[in-house]
């Protein structure tokens, strides 16, 4: 269905557009970009802000996902009829609703609450008809306009960024206070990590993230915020390093919470303070940094 987005399509350049979220696409929401070429028109990550409105300012081709995640399919049902691409790695997300659950590792009523949240929320719709993509392929929509996948694996397997026309599509390298979430079983630290490097050489006009910042003007400011962003991952581990001055287990480290803040609620949280710990500790007995005392009790050394 074709929808007058209004002054919440903020138009780039003249094939790309930014189909504003909620509250500037805050999570649940984000910010979908819409590339218009000679012969077709793709959607990238479609929101739920998207649903809420029921479609696009354009007739659609094709969807393209950045990943795996429950706000960035929420709105591959919309479009029945067009093409779905998905990175290779990614591809289960898309087509099942088992698949997508594989990529967050949830077990017991964890995993049955957070089912009926992407289910309800975010009206997830499996896409069994879903494509793969690897790093580097292009997608020519005509007229010279083409989109180019740009692999940036970290937060999941399979989470691409797209380059097109001047725009960087950074999807959840957000920029965000926040800082990389790396929590599921399909993310790894030392993956974002190199994704961070490699994508800070990336040189635009524009760069547009799928949640809070939205766009940012120019490679100056770009570079200012990455590198913020990047720091966060420093932090945390400084924080671990220093709760681990006195023994500590996995668990306790969950319990006090270096993700997110004590009133934050949903299913996946326990599940994501666990492991990112688990992984700033790998990391800390690699580097000499810490030591297992006895089993699952871990001081700074």
């Amino acid at each position: 269905m074709i929808v007058d987005w209004g002054q919440n399509e903020r138009k780039l350049t003249d094939t790309v557009s930014v189909l504003i979220g909620d509250d500037n696409g805050t999570y649940p929401s984000g910010n979908t970009l819409l590339v218009r070429g000679a012969s077709e028109s793709v959607v990238i990550d479609p929101s739920i802000s998207v649903v809420a409105r029921g479609g696009v300012s354009v007739s659609v081709d094709a969807v393209i996902n950045s990943h795996s995640h429950e706000d960035h399919l929420a709105g591959n049902g919309m479009f029945p009829e067009a093409r779905i691409h998905i990175h290779d790695a990614d591809l289960p997300g898309a087509k099942s609703i088992d698949g997508l659950l594989a990529v967050y590792g949830l077990t017991g009523s964890d995993r049955d609450d957070f089912e009926e949240m992407i289910l309800n929320q975010f009206s997830y719709a499996p896409r069994p008809d879903a494509q793969g993509f690897t790093d580097g392929d292009i997608f020519d929509l005509g007229g010279g306009v083409k989109v180019e996948a740009v692999h940036l694996p970290g937060h999941t397997r399979g989470h691409s960024g797209f380059r097109m026309d001047g725009v960087f599509f950074l999807s959840d390298i957000d920029l965000s206070g926040f800082g990389p979430y790396y929590g599921d079983v399909w993310s790894d630290l030392e993956d974002f990590e190199a994704s961070l490097v490699k994508v800070r050489d990336e040189e635009a006009d524009f760069y547009v993230t799928f949640h809070h910042k939205g766009v940012i003007e120019g490679r100056e400011k770009f570079l200012e915020m990455i590198d913020a962003f990047t720091a966060v991952i420093g932090r945390r581990h400084d924080a671990m390093l220093d709760f681990l001055a006195e023994p500590h287990t996995i668990d306790e480290m969950r319990a006090h919470r270096f993700i997110y803040r004590p009133h934050v609620k949903a299913p996946f949280v326990e599940a994501v303070e666990r492991r990112s710990a688990e992984m700033h500790v790998q990391r800390m007995l690699h580097r000499g940094e810490a030591i297992e005392v006895e089993p699952d009790l871990f001081q700074t050394s």
